[in-house]
Order: structure tokens, then sequence, then C-alpha cells
């Protein structure tokens, strides 16, 4: 009697699940071909976590530009090679001489993340001397747009990065600028332009009460310069590092980088997370090696091998497949608890970049990293379903010509039928 109650049971979840999947199909394909999507490209994977079963599938063996969705895949290297507490720099301590090394950790002072462990640490040492010559990769990513270079959202990648590589111009009575090394660098005029292209000259209105972050031009000397700035004493550069066991100097929780990179889609975090992973792998800090070695390793086993070129998605030379950006996902969902990894990820109506999108009156029911440049828009991540159900999701969107707005108000009546149906 009890096994044939327990096949009755069996059976009705497998009908009703079979039987919500038959309505989720029938509502997505009525949608994805009406005329709104007709000359554009879409590709669509909705899998269920516990049972890796099938929910949707719209193209999803076929490649899309990710934008920021690529940032999944710089969190999954991360947590894959970076230990609890950020390396925020490597040291050598020779008699009265501290050398040390940047392991390209952005949160050396970053203006919002405000990490003072490697300023700390200097300040206690008279002689230091800043050791070059790790740093084996290039300032912008490949098929950056060039004009980006005034742009908060595109700030140059380095070993040793300070206050995020930008500038902060602060309006009011009299205006605040950070790094204050750079204060005699910002004109207090009208310009279209924040900062001369090939100089560290900022411009700022004066009348502005508005807070402005401009990316500076990183180099050796203006690093040198800027510690200078801040530690009121010589700091010596070298090319040569002694021959010794090197220390490792650990800042913050890595989990708050992780956080700030999902939530506000911080370009420089996700770039130079793909560093600090690479000095860590092989002391170097080149963020293709890293990634390389993520994907013949780690990622081996992708049914479709990614176009993957730099940290942050900026590139639109990136190519991934739903698939990729669902299986990823997937492997997320099992390296940590649901709750731990669901706060990394901004939620729909809550935090983030989705703070405003994808709101339900009671709770969240989206988890999920949105990503757009000018005519595409992606969105992957997780879906909790009226029942209780988890699913994992990646919906991407590319050359379309209607306005991203209207793109989200559609997709979101699809999460919402995913919600209320499965």
């Amino acid at each position: 009697m009890k096994r044939t109650i327990s096949i009755i049971i069996v059976l009705a979840i497998l009908s009703s699940c079979g039987s919500a999947k038959s309505v989720i199909f029938k509502d997505f394909n009525y949608q994805l071909s009406s005329s709104f999507y007709k000359n554009q490209f879409t590709g669509v994977l909705v899998i269920d976590a516990a049972s890796k079963d099938t929910v949707y599938n719209l193209n999803s063996h076929k490649y899309f530009i990710p934008a920021s969705n690529t940032k999944i895949f710089t969190l999954f290297t991360a947590l894959k090679t970076l230990p609890q507490r950020i390396p925020a720099l490597k040291y050598i301590k020779l008699n009265d001489t501290l050398y040390f090394e940047g392991t390209g950790d952005p949160s050396f002072l970053h203006p919002y993340l405000k990490d003072s462990t490697a300023i700390n640490f200097l300040k206690k040492h008279n002689n230091i001397v800043y050791s070059l010559g790790n740093f084996e990769d290039e300032k912008y990513g490949p098929g950056w747009a060039w004009d980006d270079y005034q742009w908060y959202y595109s700030p140059e990648k380095s070993d040793l990065p300070i206050h995020g590589n930008v500038v902060m111009t602060i309006g009011s009575n009299e205006i605040e600028i950070s790094p204050a090394y750079f204060k005699d660098s910002v004109l207090q005029l009208i310009s279209n332009r924040n900062r001369n292209e090939f100089s560290n000259t900022f411009f700022y209105n004066a009348l502005s009460k508005d807070t402005v972050e401009t990316p500076f031009i990183t180099s050796n000397l203006t690093t040198k310069s800027i510690l200078e700035n801040l530690l009121n004493k010589k700091v010596s550069l070298t090319n040569k590092t002694p021959l010794a066991i090197k220390q490792t100097l650990y800042g913050m929780p890595s989990d708050s980088l992780y956080k700030r990179m999902m939530h506000e889609s911080d370009n420089f975090i996700a770039e130079q997370l793909l560093l600090v992973a690479g000095s860590v792998f092989k002391d170097t800090l080149n963020s293709k090696k890293i990634r390389d070695y993520i994907l013949k390793n780690e990622l081996y086993d992708l049914e479709q091998e990614p176009r993957w070129v730099d940290g942050s998605g900026l590139s639109r030379y990136n190519l991934f497949t739903p698939k990729n950006m669902v299986s990823v996902l997937d492997r997320l969902f099992t390296m940590m608890p649901k709750e731990k990894l669901f706060k990394i990820f901004p939620a729909g109506g809550l935090n983030g970049t989705l703070k405003n999108k994808f709101i339900d009156e009671n709770e969240p029911y989206i988890y999920a990293k949105s990503g757009s440049l000018s005519n595409n828009y992606c969105l992957s991540g997780y879906l909790v379903t009226k029942s209780g159900k988890t699913l994992i999701f990646s919906f991407m969107f590319n050359h379309f010509r209607e306005s991203n707005s209207e793109v989200r108000n559609r997709l979101e009546q699809m999460l919402q039928k995913l919600r209320d149906t499965y």
C-alpha cells in the first residue's frame, strides 16, 4: 500500500512538472515568435537546479555578446583561485628595507571599499622599494572603446591600483579632490570632456555639485608619486626583486569585492580580480593566462568553447552561449550555500543593478547578473518559483533596435510566467 502511494505521488509530481513545462513552452514560443524579436538574435536556456531538467531552450548553443554577464565567469574564477581574504601585497624584508610588489588588489584605498591594509603596512617601514616587472598585461582590454578613457566605468588596469585608478571630484563650497596628489591637476572650467586624452589634466565645472569619477593615466612613476604623497616619504623603484621567499599581506574579505563587482557591475574590480588570480596562480599579473587556465582545466567540458577576452564584459569580442552561462551558474550553485550565493548576485527589486527591476511585492524572486551594451541585453542567474523550486536561466538578446526598457519589460513577463507556473 505504501509503495502504491509513493508511486502515485511521484507520478503526480512528474505530471505537474510536465504540465508546467508545456505551459511555459507554449507561452515562450508565442512571445518569442512575435514580430518584436524578428530582426534580432535571441538565446534562452532555463533548467531546474535540482533535477537538471530543461524547462525551455532556444538557440542555447549559439554565441552571443554577453556584456557584463562575463562577470559570472570572473566570479567563478575568483572563487576557484582566491583565498578568503584578498592578497593586498607581496613583500620581502631584508635588513631595514621592505621590497614590495602589487598583486592587482583593487581595494587599495578604493573610494567605496576603502581598504587601508596596504597603506598602513607601508607606513610602518622607513625604507621601502616598489618592485616592478610582474605586470604582464595591457592597460585596456581587447576591443574596449578608445573614447571611454574619461568615463568612470573604464579605468586602466595596473599592478598596484590606488583609489580605484580614478580621480574623484566632489562639488561643494570648496571642491574636494581625491587622491589629493591630483589637486593641482583639476582645472575648474566648463568642458565637454572630463580629462585630457593624453595627460592627467582634468576638467570640472566649478558650479557643479556633482561627484565625478574620472580615470587617470597610470604609470610606475605616477604610482610612486601618489605613494610618496600618501606616505610622506621617499619610495624607490627597482626592476630586480631580491631572491628570497615572498610573503603575502592579506587585506579585506574577498566576498566584499565579489559583492560589489556583481551588485554594481563594477568593471574595474572585475578586471583586477583576474589579475589578482594571476598573481596567486603564477605570481604574474596576466589576465589571459588565468582565463586560459580556467577554460582548459576547470571548464574544459563546456559544450561550446567561449571566446573570453576580458573580466568585465566591456569588449564586444566576448562570445558566450546561454549554455555556457547556465553551466557556470550551475557549478556556482553546487559550490556554496544558496543563501550565500544569492547575496553575491543583485536581487530583483532589492539591491544593485536590479533594485528597480523585476520587482515582487513580497520578496525577491530573481538573483541575477544583467549585462548591457548598445543594442544588447542579457540576464543570467537564478529564479525562485512560487512553489519553492530554483531555476537557473540565461536570456541573451543581441542586435535589437528597440529600447532596453522594452526588452526588459517583455523579459519580465517571461520571468513572471516561470515564477508563477513552474
